[in-house]
């Protein structure tokens, strides 16, 4: 995921009793859990818990992530069953019990998993982390609603059904019928709730696509070439990644293929040289340093260790120069003039759900206004450093109409130095109005936009 405004820094988490060997229930709580209690993001937290934990069968750790992806995804059903039958307000139960409920309702409306053991595990997994004293309450809700037959059917109007079905906020299902049309929207909600694919590029500057799917598969890799991405290819049941072949040879890094085609789609010249406004967290940087020079700028310091960690994994070290500056302020006069610019700009990260799916809660709607005047500035800023004749390429994502497509025509009423130009050869690309633009669907794509711009003089 790209982009996002970043998360707090999350408190230290409390320590979980030693009590030998962790079950998936139990490793799935403590994840839920620490989420729920700060901004971290979810992939981040259940990487570290695992990290943290023995888990008493290592082939639990998919299931553990079931668990928890699944569970966030169906927060808003989950939490409209469980205020059935609590008799308190869920924000007032302690953040470990809450998770324990949650999860067993996920499991018994979410899962195949017989309703004695939904109940059951999950009770037992309470207790392993202390909590004996929940024990009795949880068993007691979680049993009640073990007796209903099905998932209780949504109620209300339109918006009400989309909101309990898909388990999106009100704002969001409003926001995305009003841009997408109800039928669209319906799609794209929907398709939020599955689990996506892992999608690896090819590192060219060693080998080609097929040439590496040849490889993989000559290792026992199951693999197939990605839709559309050239470069792209799609893992079947990978695991860790980081055991595959290729990876500490350098040989591809882990990229959705959508994320993929904005590199694709802005097709820079060979031997450009080039600016990555916003670079982390990296995968667009190393893609362009395949067959171009470099800089690539972030705000955060702390995340250029993981730019040029990567880098030097890919071979690609020498062709990045990294780089600690606010692009939404005045470039470091040091930088000079660019051949083309990349700006994979900060957003609301509304068309990564599938693979964030705490962001649906996180997320308001006046977060996007605050975000697109953020891009608006970055754009100007960017503007400035790009050579006469030169390409910019602006991208986010986003699904949002606010954070593209009427982005990029604000910028362009302002700057009649620059046009719109979509590439050659790219027909069978998903654009819209000559703009790259993916959207949640059948496709098994995350939401992107990308707009290719020529500066005329």
């Amino acid at each position: 995921m790209k982009k996002t405004a970043p998360p707090k820094n999350p408190p230290p988490p409390r320590a979980a009793p030693r009590r030998g060997p962790a079950t998936a229930r139990t490793a799935a709580i403590q994840v839920l859990a620490r989420v729920a209690a700060t901004d971290a993001y979810l992939n981040v937290v259940l990487d570290s818990v695992l990290d943290e934990l023995t888990l008493k069968d290592p082939r639990d750790a998919g299931l553990v992530t079931e668990l928890c992806y699944g569970t966030t995804r169906r927060l808003l059903t989950i939490d409209s069953v469980l205020a059935r039958f609590a008799d308190r307000s869920l924000a007032t139960i302690e953040d470990r019990v809450l998770a324990a409920l949650r999860l067993g309702i996920y499991q018994l409306f979410f899962m195949r998993v017989p309703k004695h053991a939904a109940v059951g595990d999950t009770v037992d997994a309470l207790k392993a982390v202390g909590l004996e004293r929940a024990a009795g309450f949880v068993n007691a809700i979680l049993r009640k609603a073990s007796a209903l037959p099905e998932l209780p059917k949504a109620e209300g109007d339109e918006i009400g059904r989309l909101v309990y079905d898909t388990s999106h906020p009100p704002w969001l299902v409003k926001r995305w019928i009003r841009q997408f049309g109800p039928e669209r929207a319906s799609v794209m909600l929907h398709a939020d709730n599955d689990a996506p694919s892992i999608a690896i590029r090819a590192n060219t500057a060693k080998l080609t696509r097929d040439e590496l799917l040849a490889q993989l598969t000559e290792a026992g890799v199951g693999c197939r070439p990605a839709a559309l991405s050239p470069v792209g290819i799609v893992l079947e049941s990978p695991g860790r990644v980081e055991e595959l072949y290729g990876y500490r040879e350098g040989l591809w890094q882990v990229q959705d293929e959508a994320a993929q085609l904005v590199t694709v789609f802005a097709q820079l010249p060979a031997n450009a040289r080039v600016l990555d406004a916003c670079a982390a967290p990296g995968g667009k940087a190393c893609h362009l340093a395949q067959s171009s020079e470099v800089v690539a700028l972030d705000v955060h310091a702390n995340k250029l260790p993981k730019i040029e960690s990567e880098a030097k994994r890919l071979g690609l070290r020498q062709r990045l120069t990294l780089v600690r500056a606010d692009a939404s302020k005045p470039l470091p006069e040091s930088l000079g003039e660019f051949d083309a610019i990349l700006i994979d700009a900060p957003c609301s990260g509304l068309g990564t759900l599938r693979r964030h799916p705490e962001l649906k809660y996180r997320r308001k709607e006046a977060d996007i206004a605050e975000l697109a005047h953020l891009q608006r500035e970055i754009l100007e800023q960017c503007s400035l450093v790009l050579k006469p004749g030169g390409l910019l390429v602006f991208a986010v994502c986003s699904t949002d109409t606010a954070e593209g497509p009427d982005q990029i025509e604000m910028f362009l009423r302002s700057h009649p130095d620059f046009t719109t130009e979509p590439p050659r050869g790219l027909a069978a690309l998903p654009t819209w109005q000559g703009h790259l633009r993916t959207l949640p669907g059948p496709e098994g794509l995350d939401g992107f936009f990308a707009a290719r711009l020529r500066k005329m003089y």
